[in-house]
């Protein structure tokens, strides 16, 4: 995918899926609550359900912690970062192309700001129904075989990222790819090999899980199943089109 389609679809698609409004003479909506200018700044996204809807599958208080200290933290170092280093990008998206110039403060803590803001965006209450709309299951089924095929896919590749880190579906053109990054990287940076738009994201650090499954990464990821919201899924999956 082009860059300049890459950063259309991120501001257009995703700013639907979280509902966080960017400031710019041209667009209505924004990518991720950014502000597109000069010096634009992270917020913290407002989220559509409360720290108890995600239960069981994740309990209110690894949600609280997950998303006021660590979040919170990645919001904050960001834009720490972005004014101590003089940062010249317009957006995330731009920052993003170019984060290997930048330091390791902020490759980490920009991309810790917008992996969770897309992560939160796709979760909703839990519904063991749980499946993508039509057009989205139809390019699941083209890119991957099935849906199930796909399941099995992505949570190997959950599973096999070593240590800390995502795993992701993305739009690359007209095929949907999957692949993982670690620790705060994503496919958007310059530095990741796996490059493409992430349209679903799967935070595999422990921080996520580690007080209701322990160490039990599988039965975590084999649960999260259920709390996907297909629709803002769809919503990133349409946003080239």
């Amino acid at each position: 995918m082009k860059a300049t389609n890459r950063r259309n679809f991120v501001k257009g698609s995703l700013a639907l899926a979280t509902g966080i409004m960017v400031t710019n003479k041209s667009v209505a909506g924004g990518v991720l609550g950014l502000t597109v200018n000069k010096s634009f700044k992270f917020e913290l996204a407002k989220l559509a359900y409360s720290y108890s809807d995600l239960e069981p599958v994740i309990d209110a208080l690894t949600m609280q912690i997950h998303y006021e200290r660590h979040y919170g933290a990645y919001v904050k170092n960001a834009n720490e970062a972005i004014s101590d280093e003089n940062m010249s990008a317009t957006d995330a998206i731009d920052l993003f192309s170019r984060i290997s110039k930048y330091s390791a403060k902020l490759r980490n803590n920009a991309g810790g700001a917008f992996n969770h803001e897309l992560f939160w965006s796709i979760l909703c209450k839990p519904s063991h129904n749980n499946m993508p709309t039509a057009q989205l299951l139809q390019a699941i089924r083209s890119s991957f075989g099935s849906f199930e095929s796909f399941k099995e896919e992505f949570t190997k590749v959950a599973l096999g990222q070593f240590g800390s880190g995502w795993a992701w579906m993305v739009k690359d053109g007209n095929q949907l790819k999957i692949g993982s990054t670690p620790n705060q990287d994503n496919p958007l940076m310059d530095v990741s090999p796996f490059r493409g738009t992430p349209i679903l994201g799967l935070d595999v650090w422990e921080h996520a899980y580690y007080l209701k499954y322990q160490n039990k990464r599988a039965d975590y990821i084999n649960k999260w199943w259920e709390i996907i919201n297909w629709n803002k899924v769809s919503v990133n999956f349409n946003g080239t089109r």
